[in-house]
């Protein structure tokens, strides 16, 4: 799915990474214990989170990610911003909650990987 497709399905606005809206992920991961996400197969996939963090940014660099989206309203703040921009990774946030983002994106086809 391509990255502008998730903003436009969750209502979503670009934090940062604007120009990288034509990538495409290949599955999407929700959660906000950066340990599960360490066991999420890495794939250019999406990372759905409440928290706002920079350990978030870092998780998804590790996990070779290219989005990550805030739910629930959350706004990170700048130093997560920074460096989200800094590594390449687009930054969406809606005001959706985790459970209805996943679901949204599920029913429009990004499926979740596989746990390695």
């Amino acid at each position: 799915m391509v990255i502008r497709q998730i903003a436009e399905l969750l209502s979503a606005k670009v934090l940062c990474g604007e120009d990288k809206l034509d990538g495409v992920v290949n599955s999407a991961c929700g959660c906000d214990m950066m340990s599960d996400v360490l066991a999420f197969v890495k794939d250019q996939a999406v990372l759905i989170t409440g928290l706002c963090n920079p350990q978030v940014v870092r998780t998804a660099i590790m996990m070779d990610m290219r989005c990550i989206v805030f739910v629930r309203g959350k706004m990170p703040p700048a130093d997560v911003l920074d460096l989200a921009e800094e590594s390449g990774i687009v930054v969406l946030a809606t005001n959706e909650r985790m459970y209805v983002a996943c679901g949204k994106l599920y029913q429009s086809g990004l499926h979740g990987g596989e746990v390695v």
